[in-house]
C-alpha cells in the first residue's frame, strides 16, 4: 500500500515549524491520538534520538518506539518505528513560501506491520490514519498560528 500524504500551509517560518514538529514533546498536543511521549534513551534530538509514543488507536493503546532517521532542519525528518505489531513510518517536509514568512508541511506516514499487526494495520490503523491526518495538521497549523 501506499503512504498517506497530507499538507498543510502554516503561516510560521519554516524554522519554527521544524523546530516545533521535531520537538517530539509536543506530539500530544497536535496529534489526536498520542497519549504520551518519553525520552527512550540515546541522544537527545536528531539523528539517533528514541522516543516512547504511546497512542489510543480506538480501544487499544499502542505503545511504540520512534528513532529519529534522518534529520536536515529545516526542511526533512523521517521516524521510524522500530518495535511493536505496528510501526510506523513518518516523512515530513517543510518547504518555505513566498517571502519565506510561510510554510508548506508536507506528512508521509506508512506503516510496517509484525504479527497482529497484520491485521490491525489495513482494518484499524490506515483508516484510523487517514481520518486523524487532517485533523492533526490542522491542530499543528491552530497551534502554530496562535504562538507570539
Amino acid at each position: 500500500m501506499s503512504a498517506i500524504r497530507q499538507s498543510v500551509e502554516i503561516s510560521r517560518r519554516p524554522e519554527d515549524v521544524f523546530s516545533y514538529l521535531t520537538d517530539t514533546s509536543h506530539m500530544p498536543e497536535w496529534q489526536e491520538s498520542a497519549l504520551s511521549v518519553t525520552p527512550a534513551g540515546g541522544a537527545t534530538g536528531g539523528v539517533g534520538s528514541r522516543v516512547m509514543v504511546t497512542r489510543q488507536m480506538g480501544r487499544r493503546r499502542m505503545p511504540m518506539t520512534m528513532e529519529m532517521s534522518e534529520y536536515d532542519p529545516p526542511r526533512r525528518f523521517r521516524m521510524d518505528g522500530i518495535d511493536g505489531p505496528v510501526r510506523g513510518h513518518v516523512q515530513g517536509t517543510v518547504e518555505p513560501i513566498g517571502d519565506g514568512e510561510r510554510s508548506r508541511v508536507t506528512l508521509d506516514l506508512d506503516f510496517e506491520s509484525h504479527g497482529i499487526g497484520k491485521v490491525l494495520v489495513p482494518l484499524v490503523v490506515r483508516p484510523h490514519v487517514k481520518k486523524e491526518l487532517p485533523r492533526n495538521e490542522q491542530h499543528l497549523k491552530d497551534i502554530l498560528e496562535a504562538r507570539p
